[in-house]
């Protein structure tokens, strides 16, 4: 009766998937603050006055304190010692205050001053994007870790899939409809419902704790319920980085999302300037991508747990990742429904490869490490969420000289003349439709993706040798056997 009445939770699939859904939520209000100004780079650039440098920075410094003060291994640490419950409330506080940041930043008039050489406003909305950085991400693995501790030796790869796909969606609303959200209201307004969506997810955290603390004691074995001898150490640490089948799995996700993520912020762009979508709904299209997922992602997961073949999954979504950016990176090829077709192949890919990366963590690392092995994969997943926005921004301000300016000397031109934003909008149509108006060419920039696409590919191979060697069992299903 005792070990029934503990394993009842667990074994309960409304309580597990209750508690899935719980997590999900929270990391949906993540998802979403994480891209709410991605679909809004030309009309900041017209509003703000940013010019590509400035857009590579601001989205490169969601990485600046996980990279470069190691906070993603600090709260690693801190998910494996002190447990799911603090984590999940330190994280999403912690998203929360670097977001309010991040909305100050963009509603308030700072005249033009500098700090330390840099734009005021610029400097306070990206160590807000920081701060806020820290949290999603600290979010993301204690949610992981949290999903480990329920769906163990059950319907993990699905579970994870839901997460992800539930996560997806709330990039797929920004990218969808944020531009025309700021159009119509404000910069400011956007960012705020963003705040409090984070607000609404802190308060669904609270109850996910609670349901937390039920299955803590019925079950003794869960990951922040180990007996003391078992619990986290810090020399545990060496099991982690001496694993080479982690540090595969950590580089090819480090690939993968640079070639996925960054996309998110510069495929608006990409949309207006080669394929002459207007700005108002240049998300639309890159929205499909994390819009897919909430479909596929699922899918794939559930057939991870019955089929297996997770190494193979991860090849296969390397695959189509090559096929896509070389495709958006052909300069001949401008056609609208070509992007939205490729948009949807790059759905496809983005579902495919997560629905096998992260089920196949808990395979090579054991339980009481998973929160700091999540936290490293994180950690240098984030070494490519820092590094390659800031290189693009980098490259395709080198390589379409001058046109920032010119934008911007058009822009004070057309308020010169105390138009509406009506009319200048119209204006700027009527610019473009005439060609008069500067437009960014991403032909050297997008090889970028194509060359991270190449290497994920390879790196895909040489984990599946390395699973083939050392018997981690990532071809095989992850739902046990009850024989």
């Amino acid at each position: 009766m005792t070990e029934a009445i503990q394993k009842s939770l667990r074994e309960s699939a409304a309580a597990r998937w209750t508690a899935l859904g719980i997590l999900s939520f929270t990391m949906f209000a993540g998802y979403l603050f994480t891209e709410i100004i991605s679909p809004m780079k030309p009309i900041i650039e017209r509003v703000y006055g940013w010019d590509g440098s400035d857009f590579g920075m601001f989205f490169s410094a969601y990485g600046w304190f996980n990279v470069f003060f190691l906070a993603l291994i600090f709260v690693g640490i801190l998910l494996d010692k002190f447990g799911i419950r603090f984590s999940t409330l330190a994280s999403v506080l912690t998203m929360i205050a670097g977001a309010f940041l991040k909305y100050l930043a963009f509603s308030m008039d700072f005249g033009g001053s500098t700090i330390a050489g840099f734009d005021t406003q610029l400097l306070l909305a990206s160590i807000g994007y920081a701060l806020f950085g820290v949290g999603v991400e600290y979010a993301g693995i204690t949610v992981s870790k949290s999903i480990v501790k329920w769906f163990r030796g059950k319907e993990i790869a699905l579970a994870m899939g839901m997460q992800v796909a539930i996560a997806r969606l709330g990039s797929f609303v920004p990218l969808a409809f944020g531009a025309a959200i700021a159009t119509a209201l404000s910069v400011p307004t956007a960012v705020l419902f963003g705040v409090l969506f984070l607000i609404i997810g802190f308060f669904g955290f609270i109850i996910y704790n609670i349901m937390d603390r039920k299955l803590e004691k019925q079950d003794k074995d869960a990951s922040d319920g180990l007996e003391e001898e078992d619990k986290f150490k810090l020399t545990d640490l060496k099991v982690i980085i001496s694993n080479r089948g982690f540090w595969l799995i950590a580089i090819l996700c480090v690939l993968f999302y640079s070639a996925v993520f960054p996309f998110y912020k510069y495929g608006p762009d990409l949309m207006v300037n080669k394929f002459g979508v207007s700005d108002k709904w240049s998300g639309l299209i890159p929205s499909i991508v994390p819009f897919g997922t909430i479909f596929l992602t699922p899918f794939f997961g559930s057939i991870y747990d019955k089929k297996g073949k997770g190494a193979s999954i991860m090849i296969l979504g390397a695959v189509m990742l090559i096929l896509v950016h070389f495709i958006y990176y052909l300069p001949a090829l401008t056609s609208v429904t070509l992007a939205f077709v490729n948009a949807i192949i790059l759905g496809i890919a983005f579902s495919l490869v997560p629905s096998a990366m992260w089920p196949s963590v808990p395979k090579i690392i054991p339980e009481k490490q998973i929160g700091s092995a999540y936290a490293f994969i994180f950690w240098i997943q984030n070494f490519g969420l820092w590094g390659i926005p800031l290189l693009i921004g980098v490259v395709l301000e080198k390589t379409n000289p001058g046109v920032a300016v010119k934008i911007q000397e058009i822009m004070s031109n057309l308020r010169a003349q105390n138009l509406s934003d009506d009319q200048i909008d119209e204006q700027v149509k009527a610019l473009k439709e005439a060609g008069q108006y500067p437009i960014y060419n991403y032909e050297t920039t997008w090889m970028i993706f194509v060359g991270l696409t190449i290497l994920a590919l390879i790196v895909a191979f040489m984990l599946k040798a390395e699973d083939k060697k050392k018997g981690y069992g990532l071809e095989l299903p992850n739902i046990a056997d009850k024989s």
